[in-house]
């Protein structure tokens, strides 16, 4: 299973989107909207922001890791 690398961030409060690549290394836990500088978290039991608001899951949930 090839991994993937790019998501597509929706945010919640503008509905704004960006495609995004994730880092390999890292959890990212903060993302600023661009459109309306909401500062973005990830909901409760979710890993990281692309997890909670991607169209694809965190590269170590994709392998069926945990995450950081």
């Amino acid at each position: 299973m090839e991994i993937e690398l790019v998501s597509t961030i929706t945010c919640p409060d503008c509905g704004h989107t960006k495609e995004e690549e994730m880092p390999t290394t890292a959890c990212q836990f903060f993302y600023q909207c661009e459109n309306c500088s909401q500062l973005l978290k990830p909901k409760e039991g979710d890993c990281c922001v692309y997890c909670s608001y991607g169209t694809v899951a965190c590269p170590p949930i994709q392998e069926g890791t945990n995450c950081c």
